[in-house]
């Protein structure tokens, strides 16, 4: 089985800085698999430059998607082959309501049926946002806006699906529900991809994990290995 992502020596650069130095990653369909590290490892660079949001002049190597190379691709074009990502910091157009919100991620699909269809399963998967439907998205909470991103991220009809940090600034209620959701994702076919700051709900989420340091991948294996790994325990777990 062919991987539906693979980064080859993957590298990217802005100015003078090599902030990803060759790394190379793979995910499988059907898998959900993390990157974690410190702040500053390269994590969300590497999600971004999948996604077609940084300058492809820092490219060098290749990231390719379903057998085609996409390096370089603008945001859109990679969006357009199914390659969604919800963004760090939620990112929701806060003078939008919640549906309007939702709606901004189907833009590029022409099923108006199915995108009605896949709006009420958003509203099934996370029943706080049918309640906030005509809500300001300025207005609904953190959590609120975490679910918002993610389901904007679902109406794009994902064939891989990235998530940055998912959890981050959350309390731990609303972080178990995120990641309920997202595991139910997943199990109905969803490849997901994500960066995670909490190690601990990443390694305990994900199949495979790859840990990133100034740059570059130190580990790779799967998650219950990593779990147990006294490195990463002392490292990123707090032991």
């Amino acid at each position: 089985m062919a991987p539906i992502l693979e980064l080859v020596d993957f590298h990217y650069s802005y100015g003078n800085i090599h902030s990803v130095k060759g790394i190379n990653l793979y995910v499988d369909p059907g898998e959900m698999v993390t990157l974690i590290g410190a702040n500053g490892a390269g994590k969300t660079t590497t999600l971004q430059t999948i996604s077609g949001l940084t300058k492809p002049t820092g490219i060098r190597g290749k990231i390719i998607f379903n057998g085609k190379e996409i390096q370089g691709m603008r945001g859109n074009a990679v969006a357009g082959l199914g390659v969604i990502q919800a963004l760090e910091g939620r990112r929701i157009f806060s003078k939008l309501t919640v549906e309007e919100n939702l709606m901004v991620g189907a833009y590029l699909r022409k099923d108006a049926k199915a995108v009605k269809e896949d709006m009420e399963d958003v509203f099934r998967r996370f029943p706080r946002l049918l309640e906030r439907r005509t809500q300001l998205g300025g207005t609904l909470s953190g959590g609120e806006q975490q679910m918002l991103a993610i389901g904007r991220a679902l109406l794009g009809k994902p064939k891989i699906l990235l998530l940055d940090e998912p959890s981050l600034g959350l309390a731990p209620l609303i972080v178990k529900e995120i990641f309920r959701v997202v595991n139910d994702i997943n199990r109905e076919g969803t490849t997901i991809l994500f960066v995670e700051q909490n190690s601990k709900i990443a390694l305990s989420t994900a199949d495979r994990g790859y840990v990133m340091q100034t740059g570059e991948v130190v580990i790779q294996d799967t998650c219950q290995n990593l779990l147990a790994n006294e490195e990463i325990k002392k490292a990123y777990l707090g032991a």
